[in-house]
């Protein structure tokens, strides 16, 4: 019994596909890379925005022909879309024989064998199912990088953010558990730990009495020194000097500061539901790096919301311009009517959204190969991830999280993949380093 599954979204969507694989492998099954010799398809999907949706969609009747072209007998769609879109999805995309939504990823081996409701959609209410239990079987996609969910949900009201309809309220793990879970995955040899939730700086708020992120990172940057603790997704809003402070007491907390900020306009903030200022801002990256000397920056920034001037534009192209990010990603507003921020005026042309995200994209791009000259001739610790040719092998600096960053090229006849290289920078690039083991 040969299972194949696709994972699209982001890191926390990852965490759910490996341990529905996990549950999986337990349950008998095998998994397989190649889906046309799979005879069970998942595809694990994102409907964040509506480029998400489209890919989502895409993949779903890609891997539907194998129903025809290979030995697929089973089609499983989980995750946000059906979510979304609840059981209206299961007309328009009659190739899938079931849909779970996010409440109901532990209902995986059910809904490969066929025993669930035969009404073709399984959606049950995200806020009144409990976390994944941690010590849930879980197969890694990785050797050296895994992700540690440590909430799911989102108790935020953001205009343009589907995601509490989809993932329900902030439901925090306990610190006991996130621990426990940090032991078994380090224990596999993991090299690169990395916390997530939706907003990650807020964990512990809604648990009873409350529990800051300080503890977890405590008590898990000290289960070993020889790895890499790396947190995604802070909230300015959530983020505070003790965070900080011990990102900078412990040496093997990576001094990487992910914080989507979406905008700077006071104005637009306050339509997004986002309450800080651009002043707010100032004031905690400058906190940052007085407090953490060699801090990575990144963001992610939102244009086209609706109501955006060219005036509020050019004032997140200068703070861009003057905080002078790492790495900064860019969305063009993503509208719907199941948002609250369709009903919203002043929704801003598609060309004219498009012509913003250009211009963010291509002044980034110099300032990140500027940030990236600082590096030449320095050595760094970088964590050898894969062979790329006969002599050239991949891998990732503190500063440079997974899939979202760059990366650094190392030239090398021989490098152990999984372990850390000491490597001399020898040329910078737009968004990656090259080097040389030393």
């Amino acid at each position: 019994m040969r299972i194949h599954l696709v994972s699209l979204g982001c890191a926390k969507n990852l965490v759910d596909s490996e341990r529905m694989l996990g549950r999986l492998m337990q349950a008998g099954w095998s998994f397989t890379p190649e889906p046309g010799d799979a005879e069970t398809i998942v595809v694990n999907t994102c409907s964040f925005i509506s480029s998400a949706i489209d890919e989502s969609i895409d993949t779903i009747l890609e891997m539907a022909r194998f129903k025809h072209a290979g030995t697929c007998r089973r089609l499983i769609v989980t995750g946000c879309l059906p979510e979304r879109f609840r059981e209206e999805i299961a007309d328009s995309l009659p190739e899938v024989d079931f849909f779970l939504g996010t409440g109901a990823f532990h209902e995986i081996v059910k809904a490969v064998q066929g025993s669930l409701t035969p009404s073709g959609c399984h959606l049950p209410d995200p806020n009144l199912t409990a976390m994944q239990d941690a010590a849930a079987p879980r197969l890694l996609c990785s050797a050296q990088t895994a992700y540690l969910k440590i909430a799911e949900g989102c108790s935020r009201h953001c205009t343009y953010c589907i995601i509490p309809k989809l993932r329900g309220k902030q439901k925090s793990q306990p610190l006991e558990h996130v621990v426990s879970e940090a032991r078994l995955l380090l224990s596999r040899g993991i090299k690169e730990l990395i916390l997530v939730a939706q907003d990650t700086t807020a964990y512990g708020n809604d648990l009873d009495p409350p529990v800051s992120l300080v503890p977890v990172l405590e008590s898990v940057s000290s289960i070993c020194e020889d790895v890499w603790i790396r947190f995604l997704y802070a909230h300015p809003q959530s983020i505070n000097a003790s965070i900080i402070r011990t990102v900078a007491a412990y040496g093997n907390i990576c001094s990487y500061f992910d914080m989507p900020i979406q905008h700077v306009s006071s104005r637009l903030l306050k339509r997004m539901g986002r309450h800080y200022t651009a002043d707010d801002l100032y004031r905690l990256y400058d906190h940052i790096r007085s407090s953490v000397p060699d801090a990575a920056l990144r963001t992610t920034v939102m244009v086209g919301f609706p109501g955006e001037t060219d005036k509020d534009f050019e004032k997140l192209l200068a703070f861009i311009e003057e905080i002078r990010f790492d790495h900064l990603g860019v969305f063009v507003y993503s509208d719907s009517k199941d948002l609250p921020s369709y009903k919203l005026s002043g929704h801003v042309p598609e060309n004219v959204a498009r012509d913003r995200y250009d211009r963010l994209m291509s002044r980034q791009l110099s300032i990140s190969f500027e940030n990236n000259q600082k590096h030449f001739g320095k050595i760094l610790k970088v964590l050898v991830e894969t062979k790329a040719t006969e002599h050239l092998f991949t891998g990732r600096t503190f500063f440079q999280a997974p899939e979202v960053d760059g990366v650094t090229y190392i030239r090398s006849e021989n490098l152990p993949t999984g372990s850390f290289a000491r490597v001399k920078i020898t040329e910078s690039l737009e968004y990656d380093l090259v080097g040389e083991p030393v």
